[in-house]
């Protein structure tokens, strides 16, 4: 299932099947059945047609949401092999280390923002009537390493465009790995369909808006003493790209 499509069900159990995982990151189809007190008979048809129109998928007893999977691209350069792919829910916790390390002294709100958020609902993808939000994550001998994170609401309105966060390990900078995560994250959104890209961040973080300004990406707006870190204020740098 693409996160751009629209969800559409035709029973109501089938709905309440489909939000109990989303809303757990994972489920066992036993807890789901209970849970929504579905007898056993009735609730096998209906995860079957759920997994035959894309929007669950199911290993042994586990359900989660099915999500359309672009695969793994591995790297090498001189110093280190690496590879990007999608972002899978056993990912959430060290995802969530790997930001909180990345963004260090706290210049990169949106980001910290997103960890916050992950970690509280325990739910790394999401696909609802409200927001859809993916991650690829960079890894290093299967230890995630950088992140980009594409989110949109579900309004009309807005669903051209998306928030993108990015980020890589202080040890792992320098290395071509945020710009191959950038490159993942932009290519997936373009083809998609994302007509616009937006990214927020505090005006002291040069170095993010250096390289996304390398990358083409534009300053749109700057707020003025918009964030607050301790006794100083310090401006927002509004910063987008167009697909």
């Amino acid at each position: 299932m693409e996160l751009t499509e629209p969800l559409q069900f035709d029973h109501t159990d089938r709905r309440d099947i489909y939000d109990y995982v989303e809303s757990h990151g994972t489920a066992s189809a036993d807890e789901v059945r209970r849970a929504l007190n579905i007898e056993p008979r009735p609730f096998g048809h209906h995860v079957a047609i759920l997994q035959r129109d894309g929007m669950l998928e199911r290993d042994g007893d586990e359900l989660r949401v099915a999500y359309e999977d672009p695969g793994e691209e591995a790297f090498e350069t001189e110093s280190v092999e690496f590879t990007i792919r999608q972002a899978r829910q056993e990912d959430l916790t060290g995802l969530v280390g790997a930001i909180r390390a990345a963004i260090g002294s706290g210049e990169y709100v949106d980001a910290e923002t997103v960890a916050d958020i992950i970690d509280s609902e325990g739910v790394l993808l999401r696909h609802n009537d409200v927001e859809s939000r993916i991650f690829f994550v960079a890894c290093v001998d299967d230890d995630v390493v950088g992140w980009v994170h594409l989110e949109h609401p579900e309004t009309e309105k807005l669903s051209h465009t998306a928030q993108l966060t990015l980020g890589v390990l202080v040890q792992y900078r320098g290395q071509g790995i945020g710009e191959r995560l950038l490159e993942r994250g932009t290519e997936w959104a373009d083809e998609h369909g994302y007509e616009k890209l937006y990214n927020s961040i505090p005006a002291t973080n040069g170095a993010a808006i250096e390289f996304l300004e390398d990358h083409g990406w534009e300053i749109e707006a700057v707020r003025e003493d918009h964030y607050k870190f301790g006794d100083e204020y310090v401006d927002e740098t509004m910063m987008a790209r167009e697909l």
